[in-house]
């Protein structure tokens, strides 16, 4: 108990001491261009899904901040040789270091946690199932980059690698390419 209330007053502390250009919050919303990666992996092509959510931005310095998200994805992959689309859909929360490069311009990088929310797989005559197995978190990293205009306006482009596999009884991960685009608000 001590040591919770010990961390929630640090972390008001470090928020209390944050300015207006220091914290941005905005949302986006983009494509998802997503697959399978691992051993027990074949025949497998991309599903193609949509994300959208929430971004805060936490300036810590001129070139240095951190961007936590909140976002429903679409994800999964396509069985070619049976023509089964897995859909895996998550709430995930990425938590960026975000480093300016230029003006507008930064790399983010940082872990992701895939909180898994529904699956089913769907042959091409439409009939839908769910899968055995779906584990409920996935565990990953991303990388990308982020172009912002002065009016809040801006552009990411992303690359997720699950580090965790997507079930218990085999190796695949999640692999994901998303394109987005959004507004802060403050």
């Amino acid at each position: 108990m001590k040591n919770t209330f010990c961390i929630t007053l640090a972390l008001l502390l470090c928020l209390s001491s944050l300015n207006a250009q220091d914290f941005s919050f905005g949302a986006k919303a983009g494509a998802n261009f997503s697959n399978l990666t691992g051993d027990d992996v074949e025949n497998a092509s991309s599903r193609t899904g949509f994300h959208i959510g929430a971004v805060a931005h936490i300036g810590i310095s001129e070139k240095f901040g951190v961007q936590p998200e909140l976002i429903y994805s679409q994800q999964g992959s396509v069985d070619d040789e049976f023509d089964i689309t897995l859909k895996l859909d998550y709430l995930t929360l990425p938590i960026l270091a975000d480093v300016t490069l230029a003006e507008g311009l930064s790399l983010q990088a940082g872990p992701q946690f895939g909180f898994n929310i529904n699956s089913s797989a769907e042959d091409s005559d439409g009939n839908e199932g769910e899968p055995e197995g779906i584990n409920d978190l996935d565990i990953g990293v991303v990388l990308g980059a982020q172009y912002t205009l002065d009016s809040g306006l801006f552009f990411q482009a992303r690359y997720g690698l699950g580090l965790s596999d997507i079930t218990d009884d085999g190796d695949a991960q999640n692999s994901n390419i998303s394109i987005s685009i959004g507004y802060f608000f403050l």
